[in-house]
This record gives C-alpha cells, structure tokens and sequence, in this order.
C-alpha cells in the first residue's frame, strides 16, 4: 500500500527541469513542469524513468499484452534477479542494479529520494508483507493444493533506517539443498513458497470448516471422585429436632385396573375433607354434563388435561394433598390403562404405601387379573411390590354395583390374595375394605347402608390410610433427589425440578451436583406442598428452583446429589430379577426398556449368569439359555445410553429395576452390581 504525506523539506536533486505545465492523465490536475509527479494524486509523470533508455520502454511496449495486468512499478519491484546485475548509482549515493531484462532495480527510498518533488510531497510505502497469502491466494488454491509442505524455510525481517524512513526487507533462508526459484513475478515456485503453501493450506482448511453454529462440547465434565460413604456424616440442620412440629408425610399411590374408579375415589375423597370448594365441585359437574359424562364429575378434580378429560381415562400421574390425624399425604393418582404403565412406574416410584382399587362388578374384577393375559391389577400390584411398598390397602370399590355382596367380596379377597402372596406381601400388611367412592359409603365415616355394615365392621378407607405404619426415611446418607419432572414456574424460576428427596437432606443457598451432567448448581428456593421452606428432608415432596446451571444440563431421570458424594453413572449393570407371568421366553440378546426410579432406556440383555432356586435362592450348576415364567437369575445387562443408579445394597429407591417388552412388563428386579462405571 502507498501512503502519501506532506513535506516541506527542499529538493535535494531533480533529474530534470522543464518550464511550463503538465496534465494529470489520472486526476487532470495542471502541475508545473519541474515536478515528476502529480502535485494532487502523487502519480508519475512519466513511466519510463525506471528504464536506462528509449529501447527499454518499447521493450516494456512488447511485454505488455503478456503481462497487461501487472504494473510497471509491479514488475520492476518482482522482477526475478539475475546474477549478470550492473550497478548504478542513484542520487544521495543510493546503488541500484540492472538486470539481464535491463530493468533498473533499487529500494523504493532510493527512486522516491531521486524522482519524487520532496519540498511538495514525500511518499511512504508500507512494502507488503508475502509471508501471509492474500484471500486471493487461498481462493485459486483451494483443495489443489495437496503437495507435502516443507518446514525449513525462515524468515527473517531486516529493519534498515534511512534519515525518517525506515524499510522493511525479507531475507530468506533455505535449505541448501532446496534452491530457491522465482518466475518472472518474483513469485515462488514449487521449491520456495514452502512456507506460504504451508499457511495458505491451513487457513485453506479452516476456511473449509467454517460454522456459524455453536458446536457443543462432547468433553465430560469433569466429576469428583466419589468418597467413600463411610466418611460421610450429616450436618446437623438435616437432622430433625424434637421440638420440630413437622406431620410426617406419606406419599400413596393410588393404582388399578383402568376404570376401577380411581380419579372418582380420589376426587370424593378431596371434596369430603374440604380440599375441593362447592363452587369448584358445581363447575366440575356443570361441565361433566355437558360433555355427557355426568359420572365423571369427581374424576375432573384429579383430570385436569383436556386429553384426560375427553378419553375418560387417567394418563398422568396427578398429584393432590390432604391432611389426617397421623399423616400429610401426598397423593398420587396413577394411570390405570395399559398404554400409560410407564406413567405409572414413574410416578409411582415416588410411593411409600399404595391403595389397590379393585371394581367389583362382575366381569370387571376378571378383566384386571387377566382372564385374557396379564391385567393391569395384577401388573400395578407387581411393580408397587418391586418399588419396596410393604404395606398395601385394597379398597374393594363399587360394591354398590353387587347390592354389596358379602360372597362376592369374599371371592375377591380369596382371587386376589392369593396372587398378592405370590408377590411377596404379607397377609399383616393388607388391609381389606369393601366400600362404593360414588355413594361416599365407608369412605370417610363407618358404612351406613345396612347391606354393608349388616357383615363389615372394618375401618373407613381413611381411617385404614391413616393407621399405615410411619415410612422410614434416612437422613443419613449423602443427599439423592431423583429428578421427577422439569417443571417452569413464575416463583421458582427458569430451571426448575420436581421430585422425591429419596436420602439426605437440602436447603436453599447450598450447592448439588446434577447427574450425569456433572454441572454444579445452587438451589434457590425450595417450594413443598405448594407453599415456600428452607429446608426438606428425605421423604419430603419438593420443587426446587435452580440457578446458575444451563436448562439443558438438567432432565427427567437424572440425580440431585451431594457435590463431594456423587451417584453412581453406569452403562453396564447385574441384575437380579424375578420374571413374571410371560408367554414368550427371555433370550439373550433380547432388547427392553428398563425403568429404574424416573429414567427409562433401552437396554439388551447380554448374558444369563445364574439361575437361583426358588427355595434356597442359590446358584444351580447349570445356565440356561433362555428364562420362562416364575424363574429367579442374575443377568448382565448394557444399556443404550449412561444412567444415575445405585447398587441396591446401598440405596434401596435407586437400586430398583422393571423391565417391560412389546408393551408388558417381563420382569422386575434389583442392582446387584454397577459393572461400568463412568
């Protein structure tokens, strides 16, 4: 590039002095005739004084169709050098060479100082720097250029000052066994733009590569490792304090067959005890009947979605408080339709007790125990067991239906407490209550039809709710928060979670670990039971606001847990598990969902490694090849994709497996052993 600025230093020498005028042929500008160049622009006057003669400016005449593109200066500066150079001596005692193609060659300072007015104008000339190539360059280049590029080419720069200018020169270095070969331009050849074709390469290739998109990260972040567990102990706010008045909180699932009356008996329920206001209860009616579905009034209280609503059917899990003598009970409405098992699993995860709705009408009883394959009575009964709830309340429901029949009650309970033995539940630890949701009869007080009490002096449903033995809940342990749901709320901010405090304890201000993320996070604020604490334990129903942690690093399935104490993140697991009443055997190779607390992925069992008996629970000898019905074995199993899981000797909610196929549920289970760990 060439800067021009002012001076007004005198001329110290002039080739020529003509008197008279000349005519810019760039800006028209008149100029006297001593000056060489254009007083307005700085262009020269006439090109041929960088030849020694007349000859040379026909010869540059004769080149010009070969090379009409470059200007004269160009060529004059690039024009390769020859070993046959004849000196010539400028003014100032500046020396510039002569070529075999007799051009005249000299540093720019040297012609500017001789040719240029310097009582008018002085011009600077920044020399281009030929070590970076120009976009042009990497242009014509492109993906051609895949030659091997040499590294031993350096270049140095030389500052040589003269009076107030100073030049930059480019001396260049190279192997001596690689000559350096300029064409007419000055240009490197294969030989001596190493350097260039080196740059012009990368940048050739990273222009190549260029996106728009911000490419996330696939690096892990980085975890701590895990402390043993022994060396953990709880601060002292997680621990409660005598003088605490906090109800104990039990989380009941309520699960069934579908249309057994679940909603209804969860809506009647709310509404008796207040929790659902008359004007509420008119508008839920008002708009049953308008849809034609009068019955389903009560259901609406727990059915909110539109969906739900309009199919008459459960397909969430819904969520309502209440409040006994003995207990805060959170409830958990669960789906009852085969479609929505998943649904069910993940909420009912959360349960410490459960109340198994059974329809009492002909027909529908034999329909949930499967007289056509496996029924959803039979599948909920089996996957609560598997979840760890012991204690278990059937509410035989629409008795009404049976003019309250003492035998069919009694066939009910012979049918189905037989299978619920089967399963693992105790007889002490079912409670049987004969009752009828849309006539409120033994739902809150003692029956008071004569058909009922006349051979059932039991206890009300509520009150059976509420003799429950407490659930036992450790604080002990470092904190684990199985993330149910990514909720967005006003109060709780732009990331926030729902869930059950499974172990441990958290309080607003502190910081957790959210796994498999790795990404640490502060709570914010904590929110139970719809109302704001500091503070909640295990067992406790929460939602909790985060902050300073992208939206993206937090999932359904994932794990809240202490920063120094992290959950266990596994691709390959051991389980233990029992299969369930199937008609097809279990391969190896076979591919499933497994379900364990609120994550679901897809999974391939690997390899079958023992059978256990059924009355000793030892390994036989022999390994089968496939599993059928009733059978207990150890297996291997690799999962799609990493997930938050505990051996089940060390946290029961998280070491707890289902596995589903084709739409039914094969086999339930626990961790015995997290083989890959991440």
């Amino acid at each position: 590039m060439f800067t021009f600025e002012l001076d007004n230093r005198s001329d110290l020498e002039e080739p020529s002095r003509n008197h008279g005028l000349w005519k810019c042929t760039i800006c028209e500008h008149g100029n006297y005739a001593r000056y060489l160049s254009c007083e307005q622009c700085g262009v020269l006057r006439d090109f041929s004084l960088y030849f020694s003669s007349a000859l040379e400016v026909d010869g540059r005449a004769k080149r010009r169709d070969k090379h009409s593109a470059v200007s004269v200066l160009a060529r004059s500066l690039f024009s390769p050098s020859s070993t046959k150079s004849k000196d010539t001596i400028f003014s100032n005692g500046f020396k510039a060479s002569r070529n075999a193609t007799r051009h005249t060659q000299a540093t720019l300072d040297a012609l500017h100082k001789t040719y240029m007015a310097h009582k008018e104008r002085r011009i600077n000339i920044v020399p281009f720097k030929f070590d970076t190539p120009s976009p042009d360059d990497m242009v014509a280049t492109g993906l051609k250029s895949s030659r091997n590029v040499r590294k031993d080419v350096h270049i140095a720069e030389k500052k040589v000052m003269d009076n107030d200018n100073f030049i930059t020169e480019k001396d260049t270095t190279t192997d001596p066994n690689s000559p350096v070969k300029l064409n007419e331009f000055g240009e490197s050849s294969k030989g001596v733009s190493v350097d260039s074709q080196n740059k012009t390469l990368s940048l050739d290739h990273e222009l190549q590569h260029l996106s728009l998109e911000r490419k996330p990260q696939k690096s892990k972040a980085k975890i701590k490792k895990p402390v043993s567990l022994s060396l953990y102990k709880p601060e002292p706010w997680m621990l409660q304090r005598e003088d605490e008045d906090i109800p104990r909180q039990l989380n009941l699932a309520i699960v069934g067959h579908v249309d057994s009356g679940k909603s209804t008996l969860c809506g009647r329920l709310l509404h008796a005890l207040g929790r659902i206001s008359k004007k509420q209860m008119h508008k839920y009616e008002k708009e049953a009947k308008e849809k034609g579905k009068g019955s389903f009034a009560y259901a609406w209280a727990m059915d909110e979605s539109a969906d739900e609503r309009e199919r008459g059917i459960t397909m969430t899990v819904g969520v309502a408080y209440f409040d006994t003598k003995n207990y805060h009970v959170v409830l958990l409405d669960s789906p009852g339709h085969k479609d929505f098992v998943p649904n069910m699993i993940s909420g009912a995860t959360q349960s410490d007790a459960a109340v198994l709705v059974i329809d009492a009408s002909v027909g529908s009883f034999e329909a949930g125990m499967g007289v056509n394959g496996i029924g959803q009575t039979k599948e909920h009964s089996q996957l609560i067991r598997s979840f760890g709830v012991d204690n278990l309340i059937v509410a035989v429901n629409k008795m009404d239906s049976v003019e309250y029949s003492k035998e069919r009650f009694n066939f009910i309970k012979s049918q189905l407490g037989t299978f619920l033995r089967s399963c693992g539940y105790k007889d002490s630890a079912i409670a049987w209550v004969p009752m009828s949701a849309m006539e409120n009869e033994n739902l809150m007080a003692a029956a008071s039809d004569t058909r009922l009490s006349s051979w059932y002096d039991g206890n009300c449903l509520l009150k059976a709710i509420d003799t429950l033995p407490p659930p036992y809940h450790d604080v002990s342990k470092p904190l684990r928060l199985p993330i149910c749901d990514v909720i967005s709320s006003h109060t709780l901010g732009q990331v926030a979670i729902g869930g059950k405090v499974e172990a441990g304890a958290i309080r607003s201000g502190c910081k957790v670990l959210v796994m498999p993320s790795g990404e640490l996070a502060v709570v914010k604020t904590i929110e139970r039971n719809s109302s704001s604490c500091n503070l909640a334990r295990a067992g406790d129903n929460v939602a909790i606001g985060l902050q300073g942690i992208d939206p993206s690093h937090v999932m359904s399935g994932g794990v809240i847990c202490h920063p120094d104490y992290p959950v266990s993140v596994a691709s390959c697991l051991e389980l233990k598990i029992l299969v369930l009443d199937i008609t097809v055997p279990i391969l190896v190779g076979l591919e499933f969902e497994l379900h364990i607390h609120h994550a679901k992925v897809s999974a391939s069992m690997v390899k079958i490694l023992s059978l256990l008996e059924q009355k000793t629970g030892k390994a036989s000898k022999k390994i089968p090849r496939f599993l059928t019905s009733r059978q207990t074995a150890v297996i291997e199993v690799k999962l799609e994709k990493e997930v938050c899981v505990e051996e089940f000797s060390n946290l029961k909610a998280l070491g707890r497996v289902s596995l589903r196929s084709q739409g039914n549920t094969v086999a339930v289970g626990i961790v015995s052993r997290v083989r890959e760990q991440a």
